[in-house]
């Protein structure tokens, strides 16, 4: 067995007791140069978030340092957080994204 195959079974065994796979949090943090625009389109376009409540988010990652985006399987995460960080590099901004095992 890889590592690859250890890991998957360690992800699997780890999940809930109904056999669903663990979740994972997008968190996104504040920093001084990605503009407030920009981070309302991300929770827009990426989080599929209303304008509302993306304007909502933007001002507790601003306020607060950071804020969960949603929570989702492990590679929906990891295709989220990849995203913003590509997003934000294409415009010139350093908009940091994690993910966290909930």
């Amino acid at each position: 067995m890889t590592s690859t195959d250890s890991e998957i079974k360690d992800e699997i065994s780890s999940g809930s007791k109904n056999g669903h796979p663990p979740m994972y949090k997008v968190i996104l943090y504040n920093d001084d140069y990605t503009t407030m625009e920009f981070v309302v389109q991300i929770l827009v376009d990426v989080f599929g978030k209303s304008l509302e409540k993306a304007r909502q988010m933007m001002l507790n990652v601003h306020n607060k340092g950071k804020e969960i985006c949603g929570i989702y399987p492990r590679q929906i995460a990891e295709t989220k957080v990849e995203t913003v960080h590509n997003l934000a590099s294409n415009k010139g901004f350093p908009l940091k994204s994690t993910m966290e095992k909930e």
